[in-house]
């Protein structure tokens, strides 16, 4: 079977990278959460996963000693690893609680823990989802499919290098870091640098996301779909979902719920530190304020002004809340991507000092990009969903009127004799049934 192929690679894989020791302290961790998902209880895979994830970073239960004497690779690969393994596992302790019938195997769990491509670096392919792709049987590859991965390889090998330009030759990463430079550039350069650091960011999530996918897709499986570009991102709700508590995120006490539980798992796996804590209670303030904003508009009388607008003005005017809305995310952002020093920086010149030029000449530049942003997602929606206007019924054809029947005293003034008196209509089953 190919998943047990793929399961004995990835074993021997990083075994060789990171030594037996880590492999027993992943097989450890997987043992401890396959041993919990028996219970099948939601809240207890969930709180064991969470406290499982905080042993990797919380005093005192940090294991320093497997990655103090090795190299930072082996530091990123340590934390990499075991953060993602314990996702895995979770994911797999809540897919076997859904599971009315016995349970997953061991080797279940071990098959979709340790499937290379995915294991350091993601990224989270649900377990439902892969025990299935991974069990279906193969066919064969359709002509031209390994020269469109060499393709997109290549397109995702051209994102690596942008990267390494933008670090290494133009300095995104160091400039922030520098004050007194800062100060003596223009706000345009300052907020332009900003906006920069976050495309990086993007770029090299997506160069990481697109290689690892482009491997799973040879290996016949469907990974999730990489992050989804900064540029276009002019909402919280598209930055960080959770649909299991969220529902269709419109309820607004389980958004609540949704966000603190994603922050709170996202805090535990970097890590609580002051910078972390504030970059988490900052998206989860806009993601929840995003859905109150969206709560208002919709009451009345907000909700009959927008039936009264045109759908061209109304577009404008969420395209002006949706302008902010995008530099909200960059500062929120920037502070766990650079430094709260930086985004200090940024929202000085942004608000306050470069107001009002540099302000309203940075908002119509980014309101015309989100109504250009649109434009093209309502036409990739039509394309994905399309739902033509049904024809307009034809007009009815005037039918000539229909001449009523003659009565006894037309037929008796036509043929002058009187018209006999209409019989009754007897029915042979009725008089026989009297």
């Amino acid at each position: 079977r190919r998943s047990l192929v793929y399961m004995a690679y990835g074993v021997l894989a990083v075994w060789t990278s990171m030594g037996w020791a880590y492999v027993g302290l992943i097989v450890s961790h997987c043992v401890l959460l396959y041993s919990v998902s028996l219970v099948k209880l939601r809240w207890l895979c969930f709180a064991s996963g969470l406290c499982t994830l905080a042993t990797f970073k919380c005093e005192p239960f940090v294991t320093r000693a497997l990655w103090r004497r090795t190299s930072n690779l082996r530091h990123i690969l340590f934390y990499g690893g075991c953060g993602f393994t314990v996702m895995r596992c979770v994911s797999f302790a809540l897919e076997n609680c859904e599971r009315r019938e016995g349970s997953y195997s061991f080797l279940d769990l071990l098959q979709y823990n340790f499937y290379l491509p995915h294991f350091y670096f993601g990224p989270i392919m649900t377990f439902d989802k892969f025990h299935v792709q991974v069990n279906r049987s193969v066919e064969s590859r359709k002509e031209g499919r390994c020269g469109t991965s060499a393709s997109t390889v290549c397109s995702h090998l051209g994102g690596i290098l942008l990267v390494d330009v933008l670090f290494h030759f133009l300095y995104i990463l160091s400039i922030p870091t520098d004050m007194k430079l800062l100060k003596h550039l223009s706000d345009w350069a300052v907020v332009g640098l900003a906006y920069t650091n976050l495309v990086y960011d993007w770029v090299k999530a997506a160069s990481c996301f697109g290689v690892i996918n482009t491997v799973s897709r040879l290996d016949h499986l469907d990974p999730p779909k990489p992050p989804k570009c900064i540029t276009t991102l002019y909402v919280f709700a598209e930055t960080y979902v959770y649909d299991h508590l969220g529902g269709n995120h419109v309820d607004a006490l389980k958004e609540l719920v949704a966000t603190l539980c994603t922050f709170g798992v996202t805090i535990l796996w970097l890590g609580p530190c002051p910078v972390v804590l504030l970059w988490a209670s900052l998206n989860c303030l806009g993601l929840n304020l995003e859905l109150w904003t969206a709560k208002l508009f919709s009451t009345e009388p907000l909700a009959s002004f927008e039936m009264a607008m045109s759908e061209a003005m109304s577009r404008r005017i969420r395209a002006i809340f949706n302008s902010f809305n995008f530099w909200t995310i960059v500062l929120y952002n920037i502070v766990a991507l650079n430094s709260v020093d930086f985004a200090k920086v940024v929202a000085k010149r942004l608000l306050l000092k470069g107001f009002p030029f540099t302000t309203l000449a940075v908002m119509f530049v980014t309101y015309c990009l989100v109504q250009v942003i649109k434009e093209r997602e309502r036409r990739q929606a039509l394309l994905d969903d399309p739902d033509p206007i049904p024809p307009p019924p034809a007009p009815a054809t005037p039918t000539p009127p229909t001449p009523a029947p003659p009565t006894s005293a037309t037929l008796s003034a036509v043929t002058g004799r009187p018209t006999p008196a209409t019989q009754p209509i007897v029915v042979p089953t009725k008089k026989k049934a009297e």
